[in-house]
């Protein structure tokens, strides 16, 4: 008989601090949000919060998958750009490009690109309800 998966579960909490910003905790970190309404340039507003979790999602996805594929890069850059729709609000679309130093070839770069949209959590979760297309280059 198969024993159930263990599932991972995720703990955050967020406080307003004032009417300019709030802050969110997880394990020992603390993130300061954008939450003013006249916006702020020192702290991520919720849409470039999601987009920040994708590309932490991307090159975690990386991370894990590299060593098992014997991947050898020096360094990777994500880039996004998000469309945001107003009526009703949602993030309509994301684009993004993987950028990859690298000396492997094409069809392992595009293997590489092929785990991060297939196991990604977060990656799998926007792509469910935002158009979410992108390309993964040597840099």
């Amino acid at each position: 008989m198969n024993e159930p998966a263990t599932k991972m579960t995720f703990e955050v909490s967020a406080r307003r601090l004032d009417a300019h910003g709030s802050e969110a905790r997880c394990k020992s970190a603390t993130l300061t949000l954008d939450t003013d309404l006249a916006g702020r340039l020192d702290a991520f507003n919720p849409a470039e919060l999601l987009m920040a979790a994708l590309a932490g999602c991307m090159l975690k996805s990386i991370e894990r998958v590299t060593p098992i594929l014997k991947f050898e890069l020096r360094g990777v850059e994500v880039r996004l750009h998000g469309v945001r729709q107003d009526a009703p609000p949602c993030m309509e679309s994301i684009d993004y490009e993987i950028r990859v130093d690298t000396d492997e070839s094409d069809q392992r770069l595009e293997r590489l690109h092929d785990n991060v949209r297939k196991f990604g959590t977060v990656f799998n979760t926007v792509a469910q309800g935002t158009r979410l297309t992108g390309v993964m280059r040597r840099q």
